[in-house]
């Protein structure tokens, strides 16, 4: 199993990324290719979870389009990845928040994170 991982590890390169967990709302930006041509698109939401370790590691995305739940799962060493910024520190008191699921509207707000400095 170890063997597994060092090949995988020399092959696959993990960028550095912003800390960000769950609760915080960020910014992905992340190429599209069609056909020959190649874009950017971003996809802006909270974060659900994080999930894994080292290069299999995934987080997942929610947002609200057109009233509807839209979620995104994105592995965090995909070459696809283009930035990841983060907007708002939200202050959740678990590591996965599923009930986001059920709610909307105002029950849906998570609270910001105070910095103080």
């Amino acid at each position: 199993m170890d063997k597994v991982r060092e090949i995988t590890k020399s092959l696959v390169e993990v960028k550095e990324w912003p800390a960000f967990g769950a609760g915080d709302t960020i910014t992905v930006t992340y190429k599209i290719k069609e056909g020959e041509k190649e874009r950017l698109q971003s996809f802006k939401g909270v974060v659900i979870q994080r999930r894994g370790t080292g290069h299999t590691e995934t987080f997942t995305i929610r947002k609200i389009s057109g009233g509807i739940g839209v979620e995104r799962i994105f592995p965090i060493a995909s070459p696809f990845l283009e930035s990841i910024s983060i907007d708002k520190h939200g202050s959740v008191r678990r590591a996965r928040i599923f009930y986001m699921r059920g709610l909307t509207g105002k029950a849906a707000r998570i609270k910001e994170k105070k910095h103080f400095k």
